[in-house]
């Protein structure tokens, strides 16, 4: 989870789209653990939002770049 900008940059298209889809299936997954019962940290939550945020940032500039 602990993955920098820089680190993101560096993988190719098809690595930041199979990492787009296990971050929002994890997000989906915290989530509704939330709503059954509180989860041990819901900061996660947020953080992995951020992480979406960071890859369809860094995708959305590859493609461009094109």
């Amino acid at each position: 989870m602990k993955n920098t900008a820089n680190e993101i940059k560096d993988l190719t298209v098809d690595e930041l789209k199979e990492k787009l889809i296990s971050e929002k299936e994890a997000l989906r997954k915290m989530k509704f653990a939330h709503q059954v019962s509180a989860i041990e940290n819901p900061i996660r939550i947020k953080a992995t939002r951020r992480m979406i945020a960071r890859i369809n940032t860094i995708l959305h500039q590859k493609a461009t770049q094109k």
